[in-house]
């Protein structure tokens, strides 16, 4: 058995007064971090591991993970279908008490979808979906993206009191290792940006003294005739390069020759 299952199955009896069910979530979402592929997978087994931490026998918690980045948000994970359905729901409708509560940065709790009057359109959906209650708990991030965690109930008031108070906290601990997560995928994405560049400047570097083999010209010159054709193409440089060099290694043939 791993590690990871341990302590999910740790996790499954609650928090108890020494607080050991935190210490071990802090745990698992450290491996979490370490060990998931990326911020989407992280975020899909954070979702799952809360849901499973505030459901109780006859309430079982349905959690999705709504994020904004460069103002518009996007349902990124969920438990299961249920809330992932009900995230993009709200989405379309462009309100509901998960995107007022990362507006507002404070928790929403709509107690019973049939009686609240706010957001008929979504609570009238959500309650025929059979939810009953849902808690929509912010993350405040250091990073630039907005986060917060959408909780669904299949009853009426099935978050107590208590319960609200482990959902803000479970959800204050799970932003910081989702600001590492994101600073991880940050760092990841410009280190492939980088390996991008650097491969494409060698092949267009490789294709430019090609050009001043061929034509006897100046760097600037064969810098240029790459520049014309790309544009003549309208193919990116890249490719011309790329051509280039494979018609130079005899593995496919340029109908164009490169002459100033």
């Amino acid at each position: 058995m791993s590690d990871n299952v341990e302590i999910r199955e740790s996790l499954a009896g609650g928090v108890d007064e020494a607080g050991t069910g935190l210490q071990d979530f802090v745990l698992l979402l450290q491996d979490l971090v370490l060990e998931s592929s990326d911020v989407r997978n992280f975020l899909t087994e954070m979702a799952t591991t809360i849901a499973g931490q505030l459901s109780q026998d006859g309430n079982r918690i349905s959690c999705g993970m709504t994020v904004i980045r460069h103002k518009r948000p996007v349902a990124v994970a969920s438990s299961d279908p249920r809330a992932q359905s009900l995230d993009e729901l709200q989405n379309s409708f462009g309100d509901g008490p998960c995107l007022t509560a990362l507006r507002s940065g404070t928790p929403v709790y709509v107690p019973d979808t049939n009686s609240d009057k706010r957001w008929p359109k979504y609570l009238r959906a959500a309650g025929a979906a059979r939810i009953g209650s849902i808690l929509a708990v912010p993350m405040h991030l250091q990073n630039q993206a907005q986060a917060v965690v959408n909780l669904y109930s299949p009853a009426a008031h099935g978050f107590s009191q208590q319960g609200i108070d482990e959902a803000e906290n479970l959800a204050g601990i799970s932003a910081k290792a989702l600001d590492l997560a994101l600073n991880i995928a940050h760092l990841r994405d410009a280190r492939d940006d980088l390996t991008a560049a650097l491969k494409s400047r060698t092949v267009i570097d490789t294709a430019i003294g090609a050009i001043m083999a061929q034509n006897r010209c100046s760097r600037d010159a064969a810098f240029q005739i790459l520049v014309k054709t790309s544009s003549h193409r309208n193919i990116k440089l890249r490719e011309v390069a790329s051509a280039i060099i494979s018609s130079i290694a005899g593995e496919e043939d340029i109908s164009t020759t490169y002459e100033e």
